[in-house]
């Protein structure tokens, strides 16, 4: 496992890491190419309990995570030092607190129902993510975790604007990259759009109602297809990568 040296943090915010999107992208194809190198040159997908059991040495829990905010679901959580986790039994039909043992990640189970498998992926990698960039700020803090909600993992958001958010940006950043590396995502897309006759450098959506289904839902579809990714995560990494024009709505 390769472990990022970390040389600028923020001490203010909780030694917060500061990355740039480079930095992390650099890191996220280090990280990958240790673990499965040949994703680095074909498209294909990343097989999540693999990487956070056998390469990240993490144990992977799924239970159902008491959430006291059902409209914002709590999709994983990744535990640094021991301590106690909010569980739902559904035999008891009560809430537990169970123990649990540092470099532990839990995905709820209502990520890995039929239909999400693109969430289940992300969220996997973006807890794993979390471990291999912020152990040094949820190791010392007094809970010794940290819970991701649904909006956590797939808001592409704007510009962070607290270190929680950073963080978070960050974890995504690193999940996007990994999953989807512009080594094979790029040629990939490009590809796509030349057998569909489009040799523009990006498109602004709206403009166009032929553009837009075709940046919105069939590019998305094959993406999704490719890489195990949602079609949301396609759209995010589309814009990212500069095939939908900055400040589009998505």
């Amino acid at each position: 496992m390769i472990r990022m040296k970390i040389t600028r943090v923020d001490m203010e915010n909780d030694n917060t890491p500061i990355l740039s999107n480079a930095e992390i992208d650099k890191y996220a194809n280090q990280v990958l190419y240790d673990y499965k190198p040949e994703l680095l040159h074909e498209p294909g997908v990343v097989p999540f309990e693999h990487f956070l059991e056998s390469y990240l040495g993490l144990k992977l829990l799924f239970k159902d995570i008491y959430n006291e905010n059902p409209k914002n679901p709590i999709l994983g959580r990744t535990i640094f030092h021991d301590s106690l986790v909010k569980v739902f039994d559904r035999e008891e039909e009560r809430v537990l607190n169970v123990p649990m043992k540092a470099d532990t990640v839990i995905i709820d189970n209502y990520v890995m129902k039929n239909g999400r498998e693109g969430m289940a992926m992300f969220t996997g990698v973006h807890e794993g993510a979390h471990y291999l960039l912020h152990s040094g700020v949820y190791s010392v803090m007094r809970t010794g975790q940290i819970c991701c909600r649904r909006e956590n993992v797939e808001n592409p958001g704007g510009l962070p604007q607290t270190a929680a958010q950073w963080r978070e940006h960050q974890a995504n950043r690193f999940t996007s990259s990994f999953i989807m590396p512009d080594s094979t995502f790029i040629p990939f897309v490009n590809e796509f759009l030349r057998g569909n006759g489009v040799y523009k450098r990006y498109i602004r959506l709206g403009k166009d109602d032929d553009m837009d289904i075709l940046f919105k839902d069939l590019l998305p579809e094959r993406i999704s297809e490719e890489y195990g990714v949602s079609k949301s995560a396609a759209l995010v990494k589309l814009k990212k990568s500069g095939f939908i024009a900055t400040g589009t709505s998505i």
